[in-house]
């Protein structure tokens, strides 16, 4: 008599995964993006720089060292539609945006290597990267750093602490005013602001 043969266990195909009751989910969000493939993962939190950027509402690089900073405006951003770029400082900071074009530059002031000053002035300077806008993100709160900051070519100044979940609002009207061409107005308006206009 032969024996009865087992039934063959389906081992799933690529990309398919078992799903049960046990599986933890957070908030309401299933965490299964952790065992995602590098490329589907990063599409899922925003980092699409691999697709065409007309799918998002623009990319934003974020400049900061302190990584908690970065990841709570790469969080609201992407969850906003956005691509996002990080850089920990200056020097990596000229590199993206010399080779990215990024729409937008959240840029930090106190940063290792080249602080945001030389930063913007680098970026001014630069035939190719000088259109890019750049919005100041710092601790800094004396009016006469935002008043550098707009004489460095900039087109707006957050102050640390600031509302992350605002962000993205501020992030895309300024972006949309500067697509409309804008952008002298936007800085004539940030001057009167600042009391020189």
């Amino acid at each position: 008599m032969i024996p009865a043969r087992r039934p063959r266990r389906r081992r799933p195909r690529l990309g398919e995964r078992e799903r049960g009751p046990d599986r933890p989910s957070l908030g309401g969000s299933d965490r299964q993006s952790q065992a995602r493939p590098g490329a589907e993962q990063a599409a899922e939190h925003g980092d699409t720089r691999t697709e065409a950027r007309g799918a998002t509402k623009g990319c934003v690089l974020i400049v900061d060292d302190e990584h908690a900073i970065r990841l709570v405006c790469r969080v609201n951003l992407s969850s906003a539609g956005f691509d996002t770029l990080e850089a920990s400082d200056g020097v990596e900071a000229l590199a993206l945006a010399r080779a990215e074009r990024p729409d937008l530059i959240l840029l930090d002031i106190m940063l290792p290597a080249l602080d945001g000053w030389r930063v913007a002035e680098e970026l001014g300077a630069g035939e190719d990267t000088r259109e890019i806008p750049i919005v100041f993100l710092s601790a800094r709160s004396e009016p006469a750093d935002a008043q550098r900051g707009h004489e460095l070519g900039g087109v707006g100044y957050i102050t640390k602490p600031f509302d992350a979940a605002a962000l993205p609002e501020v992030v895309a009207h300024t972006i949309d005013r500067m697509r409309r061409g804008e952008r002298d107005a936007v800085r004539r308006e940030w001057l009167e602001e600042l009391g020189g206009g």
